[in-house]
């Protein structure tokens, strides 16, 4: 082993060992059954699939009573757990930006009618073009994305959506939170360029940029197909009377005739997509009518302005026909190389689906049933502690493949190949938990005593919105195409 990488190793557990003491202190109570859960996730023989057998895992010295003892009524202190996560070395892209992607993913819990605060949550992939929703607990997530194709991300947030929530506004929070803990960790500084948000459709992409117009960020989404947006007021003539008007020509979506002339055109040859071929327009604004979603503006509704960009590519690797991606931008005056670097970000935003198929599958996210929503948010930052263990063990992980598996040099191990070989790197790190004491099982209820106590039952809440007065309309004989604004 040479001298460099053997400091690169020590560098890499020493960064281990830090976060594991950091993340056992974020802990106030049960903390040592609460730590060696997160391990016993960790240490575990292939995917979590019950609660009560990470109790069965070596690491684990406590018995199946005390793992749920910890979750009901154990403590985490999550305001330090955040900073401790926005203290770790985070990835970049190549010209050194902070590259982070926000969405939402659903714990569903339908059977649960004793958990409350559960949501009708929207699931995709259970029918053809259907979308049911499911009694759940939403959660809000943001990750630090890598530059290349890769399924690690870096964990830095998660947010359980209460009934009453807005998603735009708890996100705007969420993400001014999370930038404020970057900054004061010195993730970002003065001279770095600005930290780029990615999100999917189901986020207001104007909305959001507005709420963040004083932070140091730009935010980049992708928008619906059906959209229709505004052009900038011409100079207005000499002599021109009457009022003048906040919005020029349309610019809809679905008719290339009111495209014009792009501003930037790139071609650009993938191995995944065949040629993708990137068109932008400059300074584009939605016309806002919703006035109960921009209830802090001041007066009129702001024009919030950006970049459109449309992405169109040969094929995809399913074999299904490629439709356009539509993309907004907060900047303004992209050139070429942005263009570029722009839908490309946006592509690697699916890598946070890798993440949250490694949550639920493998590690046992959604696997407890968990009753009451705060037990939820501390197995959940549980697992996000030791996801983020698994990558900073990455540089220190042997691959241990199947022997139907092909190798990978390890610089490419996944975060499953990682937790193979988390066992035999936790012994070199830091373990803060202490040594269970000897104790004796309570009596538990006596045998033939019913339950007087019977658990309330909670209802889902539904959103409910107010219902307009029905009109006596005559239904058109040729059917509008579909707009928003």
């Amino acid at each position: 082993m040479s001298l460099l990488h053997r400091d690169a190793r020590l560098e890499a557990l020493t960064e281990l060992s830090c976060f594991r003491g950091e993340f056992y202190s974020c802990l106030t109570a049960r903390s040592d059954a609460l730590f060696e859960l997160a391990d016993a996730v960790l240490c575990g023989d292939g995917a979590v699939r019950s609660l009560p057998e990470l109790s069965l895992v070596g690491e684990h010295r406590r018995g199946h009573g005390g793992l749920y003892a910890a979750l009901a009524r154990g403590s985490i202190n999550t305001h330090r757990l955040r900073r401790a996560l926005a203290e770790v070395p985070l990835p970049r892209s190549d010209d050194g930006r902070l590259v982070l992607a926000v969405d939402v993913t659903c714990w569903l819990r339908p059977d649960a009618h004793t958990s409350p605060e559960r949501i009708l949550c929207h699931t995709y992939g259970r029918g053809k073009d259907q979308h049911i929703p499911v009694p759940g607990w939403p959660y809000s997530i943001i990750c630090a994305l890598e530059p290349g194709r890769s399924s690690w991300t870096a964990p830095l947030d998660a947010t359980r959506l209460a009934p009453a929530d807005d998603t735009a506004t708890v996100t705007a929070r969420q993400l001014r939170d999370l930038l404020r803990r970057l900054i004061a960790s010195g993730q970002w500084q003065e001279d770095d360029p600005d930290i780029l948000v990615v999100a999917d459709a189901g986020y207001d992409a104007p909305r959001l940029a507005f709420l963040l117009k004083d932070l140091p960020v730009q935010v980049l989404a992708r928008m619906r197909s059906d959209r229709v947006l505004r052009r900038t007021v011409p100079r207005r003539q000499p002599h021109t009377m009457g009022r003048p008007p906040r919005h020029g020509g349309e610019f809809v979506f679905g008719q290339p005739d009111t495209w014009g002339t792009p501003d930037t055109q790139t071609v650009t040859g993938t191995r995944l997509y065949g040629t993708a071929v990137a068109r932008s327009w400059d300074r584009l604004h939605p016309r806002l009518t919703h006035r109960s979603s921009w209830a802090s503006a001041d007066g009129t509704l702001p024009v919030i302005e950006g970049t459109v960009i449309r992405l169109d590519i040969d094929h995809l690797p399913s074999g299904a026909t490629p439709k356009p991606v539509w993309l907004w931008w907060s900047g303004t005056g992209a050139t070429p190389a942005d263009t570029d670097r722009l839908w490309q970000a946006y592509l690697r935003r699916f890598d946070i689906e890798h993440t949250f198929r490694l949550f639920k599958q493998t590690l046992g996210w959604t696997v407890p049933k968990i009753r009451t929503p705060e037990a939820a948010d501390r197995w959940t930052w549980l697992i996000v502690a030791a996801y983020t263990q698994l990558r900073l063990a990455r540089p220190l992980a042997a691959d241990l493949r199947k022997p139907w598996e092909k190798p990978s040099s390890p610089d490419r191990l996944t975060p499953a190949r990682v937790r193979r070989d988390f066992r035999h790197i936790r012994p070199q790190a830091d373990c803060p938990a202490r040594a269970p004491k000897p104790s004796r099982p309570g009596p538990g209820r006596p045998p033939g005593l019913k339950n007087t106590h019977p658990t309330p039952r909670h209802d889902v809440h539904t959103p409910r919105k107010p219902q307009p007065p029905r009109r006596q309309t005559k239904t058109p004989t040729t059917p509008r195409p579909r707009r928003t604004g």
